[in-house]
């Protein structure tokens, strides 16, 4: 059998059912083979299901009401989905400290084979504030993620796409100097993101990338003209092992940032080659 090439999408919508319309444009648009939704904010049971399914597609969801909520959506198979980070992952986390939140059992992880390879739809939490409780949580949740990641290595390919709140390094941000010290940015989230692209993962965006060029922005604020003033970051990242394929094409939809009623992430999409 010849190499066949595999397209796979990840947007944080953030709200699926007020972004019905547009994100049934960009999937007849983009048709990629495997969808992946963060920041869904509702319940499996409410997921605009017909979306999917008139367009071919399988697909899996958790969430909690108006908050979180990550989906898998496939038009390649959809088997075994995993539902949330197993609590064996916490083995790679450090201890809980008194009186942090403790966010295992939040709806931030769904995974599902889909053509051999294991893709997983990512939304880390956000971290508030650089020394606070949750981000502490954030960091012991990254590291969870890393754990998970190692072990799933062992075994089988493995895809994570989604809105990681971490700029890994300072060109993936509108102003380091302004951010400094602020959460995304900060050196404990960055090794931790580290982590897990060492657990044999590689940032696709940045092995695309021509010489010389910066991988565009992902995210930009809602307040203060952000987006047209080009204020943003780079947050949503699709992280592959070199099992799962040979990176062929990255792109961001920054026309998904426009119009009305925009998410303020733009969807991204990774193609890789599969032999």
């Amino acid at each position: 059998m010849g190499a066949r090439r595999v397209s796979i999408a990840s947007w944080n919508v953030n709200g699926i059912r007020a972004r019905v319309e547009r994100l049934s444009a960009f999937i007849d648009r983009s048709s990629p083979d495997v969808l992946l939704l963060q920041e869904t904010k509702c319940n499996p049971e409410q997921v605009p299901a017909e979306l999917f399914e008139m367009r071919g597609y399988r697909w899996a969801a958790i969430g909690a009401g108006g908050r979180n909520g990550v989906l898998v959506a496939s038009s390649i198979g959809l088997d075994a989905p995993v539902l949330g980070l197993p609590a064996s992952a916490a083995a790679g986390a450090s201890a809980v400290e008194e009186g942090d939140p403790d966010l295992s059992d939040e709806p931030r992880l769904i995974a599902a084979r889909c053509a051999g390879i294991l893709v997983a739809s990512v939304y880390v939490p956000n971290g508030r504030e650089v020394g606070s409780g949750f981000w502490r949580a954030k960091l012991r949740w990254m590291q969870s993620l890393a754990h998970w990641s190692r072990e799933v290595l062992r075994a089988e390919p493995l895809v994570l796409g989604g809105d990681f709140n971490v700029a890994p390094r300072d060109e993936d941000v509108w102003d380091a100097a302004a951010l400094a010290g602020a959460t995304h940015v900060s050196p404990e989230e960055r090794a931790a993101f580290q982590a897990i692209l060492d657990a044999g993962l590689t940032d696709t965006a940045v092995e695309r990338a021509a010489p010389g060029e910066t991988p565009a922005f992902t995210w930009w604020d809602y307040r203060g003209g952000a987006f047209h003033r080009g204020h943003g970051m780079r947050i949503d990242h699709l992280l592959a092992s070199p099992s799962a394929g040979t990176p062929v094409a990255f792109s961001v939809d920054r026309d998904e940032r426009k119009g009305a009623l925009p998410s303020d992430h733009a969807p991204i999409t990774l193609t890789i080659e599969v032999t």
